[in-house]
């Protein structure tokens, strides 16, 4: 089936997913509103809003299932966006799941919490689909506006706080970056659908137009905020330690594949014909933030910073396959984002079953000796930083994500050796932190002061060990996922977009 987006019907139908998540959001809010907040009642919410999220995930596999499309318009359908919001609504319900925990430990009673999560991931899936620059801001603003209040939730503490004004104020910020970078883009082409924009560019020779490259290099810039890619990424570690700790895992994860899903198809369906002109600054942004992520990472020893500039190396290798435009790199990119993804869930679900209240042990040095008390724990969290790292074996799909990505750069009519050597060479840095938290936990004796972790509770447990089998199962065979992620590639070569003279 085609839907023609024209027509009101048919585009509320190809907004069919996002539309039952969103529906399913404000009747949540009503009911969260409706209560007094009790913990009972923010677990209630919780777990009605993971059954939301499967619905909506059933909901995006029907839709791939029967093969929707559409012509040229201000939506997507196709497999890149339906494989990008499986991945967002994978990390969400993890987050939700982990925050049902969390909030009881922390105190944190308000089940409006589950509500915002879920609209911020309603902001993320608009992102995946858009083909226009107006579409593409309402979706991050749906996503930001939401986050901002999901990172100071916890208002008894002062971290939470001042993590949540940071994040307001560099997010407003690069926002603006973002807005002027569109309007001067419309003022360059008369349009601002991706189809249009391209066949603009083309048909008017726009290849050298100084407010075009204005435009290209504020979106750069505005979009590079999002993603944490340096040097725009100061934000991330201070937001990234003072979020509550599912928050972070759910930045680390989604809100930074769905600024990467909106920024790849940007650059791939709107500026085509611009591959020299945006080749190189991506280039340069690829490799300082590979080499600026790990370098910084080294010297870290809290676990969230450490894990907040793990997140800027890996958007590093991320822009690998967004400098490769091609549909080996679109593919590349989404079996990275997967995994990616799945690897930062597990590590964060660790450390929510390793906190207290308070988030006061937060130093790597809390991990010693965690093989004699809780080996389970130990295992899981070793297999997540081999993911992370890009072992073989036991990072499971974590090495193959690096594979594919070095084989994307590589495989090119131009290949890109020299970012190739940089992501090898940086990820063999990267082993100096994330075996060093292995080493922690195996090799270092267990201080007599040490507090012995609780138990792991069910819902976080839940995320542990599903994490954990993923990475592991899919590392087994990874052909299953590679023949996913290879259906999700962008087809830049669509049907020709329609002459716009709009002045």
């Amino acid at each position: 089936m085609k839907f023609d987006l024209s027509l009101p019907g048919d585009l509320a139908g190809a907004l069919g997913p996002d539309l039952l998540l969103m529906g399913g959001a404000m009747l949540l809010l009503l009911w969260a509103a409706w209560r007094p907040e009790t913990d009972e009642h923010q677990r209630q919410v919780g777990i009605a809003s993971i059954g939301l999220c499967v619905l909506v995930m059933a909901a995006v596999g029907f839709y791939a299932f029967r093969g929707y499309t559409a012509g040229n318009g201000v939506i997507a359908v196709d497999n890149f966006r339906w494989v990008a919001d499986e991945i967002f609504l994978i990390a969400t319900i993890g987050t939700i799941a982990m925050s049902l925990d969390y909030n009881r430990r922390e105190g944190i009673l308000a089940a409006e919490s589950h509500v915002l999560i879920l609209l911020a991931t309603s902001g993320m899936m608009i992102l995946a689909a858009a083909r226009d620059l107006m579409i593409v801001f309402l979706g991050i603003e749906l996503m930001s506006i939401a986050i901002y209040v999901l990172v100071g939730i916890n208002r008894g503490r002062e971290r939470s706080a001042e993590g949540a004004i940071k994040y307001f104020l560099l997010g407003a910020f690069s926002t603006a970056f973002l807005l002027y970078g569109i309007a001067l883009v419309y003022g360059a082409t008369g349009a601002t659908n991706f189809a249009q924009i391209a066949g603009n560019i083309q048909r008017l020779g726009l290849e050298t137009s100084g407010l075009l490259l204005v435009g290209l290099a504020l979106l750069v810039v505005g979009f590079g905020f999002k993603v944490a890619a340096a040097p725009f990424h100061m934000w991330a570690p201070d937001v990234y330690e003072g979020a509550p700790t599912p928050i972070t895992a759910y930045m680390a994860a989604a809100v930074k594949a769905a600024a990467f899903a909106a920024f790849f198809r940007l650059w791939l369906e709107a500026f085509p014909t611009l591959l020299t002109t945006w080749h190189d600054p991506l280039w340069w942004l690829a490799a300082i933030t590979m080499v600026v992520g790990n370098l910084v990472a080294l010297a870290q020893r809290d676990i969230k910073r450490l894990l907040a500039y793990s997140s800027i190396a890996h958007a590093g290798y991320i822009l690998v396959a967004m400098v490769v435009g091609t549909p080996l790199g679109s593919s590349a990119f989404m079996f990275y984002l997967f995994a990616y993804t799945m690897a930062t869930l597990g590590a964060f679900a660790v450390i929510v079953a390793m906190g207290a209240a308070g988030e006061d042990r937060m130093g790597v040095e809390e991990y010693a000796g965690l093989w004699n008390v809780r080996p389970g724990l130990a295992v899981a969290m070793a297999v997540f930083m081999l993911a992370l790292l890009g072992f073989p074996i036991f990072g499971g799909i974590g090495f193959f994500a690096k594979w594919y990505v070095l084989q994307a750069a590589l495989q090119t009519p131009a290949p890109q050796t020299r970012l190739a050597i940089i992501l090898v060479l940086t990820s063999v840095v990267s082993a100096g932190y994330y075996l060093y938290v292995v080493m922690v936990m195996f090799m270092k004796p267990r201080a007599s002061t040490a507090v012995l972790p609780a138990r792991t509770t069910r819902w976080t447990g839940a995320v542990v060990w599903a994490s954990a089998a993923v990475i592991l199962v899919f590392g087994l065979f990874p052909d299953v996922l590679v023949s996913f992620t290879k259906r999700s590639t962008l087809d830049v070569r669509r049907e020709p977009p329609p002459v716009v003279t709009t002045r």
